[in-house]
């Protein structure tokens, strides 16, 4: 994956198998930037451009992006020193580069500011607006401001209606619904997570979210087809196998929940979705021993 994820649980696990000191399967929350690996920690890290918007980017664009990954403080130095200088849509490239630099320090208020400032000066280039928005109200959902976050993805979502960028869109729907889970918009969250299937039918993020949501109102017949949708897309993913087993276990099928959280410890034994899993494997107890086949009749 060229360009890593930040996220940041929204909403922590309810229900019987809440596993001391873990957050179950939240919404996780997605911040576009320079890859690393993929991390589930509370605290989100360093995010940068997707790779779609690093490849547009003017060759002094791209140089200050490759900067915040090596040395953020340095980065957010030279950009605002090119934004002093810069005119017209340069303008929008500078104030990416220092969101992005703002949002690998964790500054995420002031990202946001800079990516929004980006968009402002990204005039009618609908497709980076589109772009800036979503990354500015990803900010915002990193700086638990769900509300800011809402209002600056609607206008994302806004730009980037028409432009054939389903992945975009995707992204943009899911973040969406991250925003109004947190503001307890559960059906309006519904609805934005049903775009992110339209646009992105095989996004396993999408179909993993639509279960989280669908098994948090009680739904899990609807809950299972959506997961099992997820799993035939991302067949060994730690958070698909650990919200599986939830699903089963709320279900009645304690087998099957057992086996989804064996899963986890396989896909991804050091994952924080493997220390949720063993908390629930633990509370679980042994797995019951095997009954050996009853001896055969004497005739």
């Amino acid at each position: 994956m060229p360009f890593p994820l930040a996220l940041l649980p929204l909403i922590a696990q309810v229900g019987p198998f809440t596993a001391p000191g873990t957050n179950g399967t939240p919404f996780e929350q997605q911040i576009e930037r320079p890859a690393r690996a993929r991390s589930s920690a509370p605290a989100a890290t360093k995010p940068a451009a997707a790779p779609a918007l690093a490849a547009s980017l003017s060759e002094k664009g791209k140089a200050c992006a490759e900067a915040v990954d090596d040395n953020a403080d340095d980065a957010l130095d030279d950009a605002q020193t090119w934004l002093a200088e810069a005119k017209g849509p340069e303008k929008a490239e500078a104030q990416l580069c220092i969101g992005m630099a703002h949002s690998r320090l964790e500054n995420w208020t002031s990202a946001q500011q800079a990516f929004i400032a980006g968009r402002e000066a990204a005039g009618a280039n609908r497709l980076l607006r589109a772009r800036l928005g979503a990354m500015a109200g990803n900010a915002a959902l990193a700086a638990a401001a769900p509300a800011r976050a809402l209002a600056t993805l609607d206008l994302a979502k806004a730009d980037a209606k028409g432009l054939a960028s389903p992945t975009l869109e995707t992204e943009i729907s899911l973040d969406r619904a991250r925003a109004l889970v947190a503001l307890k918009r559960t059906a309006d969250a519904d609805s934005a997570l049903a775009d992110a299937r339209l646009t992105g039918p095989n996004d396993a993020e999408a179909w993993l979210l639509s279960a989280t949501l669908a098994r948090r109102e009680g739904n899990l017949a609807e809950a299972q087809q959506r997961i099992e949708r997820a799993a035939d897309i991302l067949p060994i993913d730690p958070a698909i196998g650990l919200e599986a087993g939830v699903i089963a276990m709320l279900a009645g099928h304690e087998e099957a929940a057992r086996k989804s959280w064996q899963s986890v410890l396989t896909a991804g034994p050091n994952s924080p979705e493997a220390e949720t899993a063993k908390g629930y494997l633990a509370q679980l107890g042994p797995e019951p021993a095997a009954h050996p086949p009853a001896p055969a009749a004497s005739r």
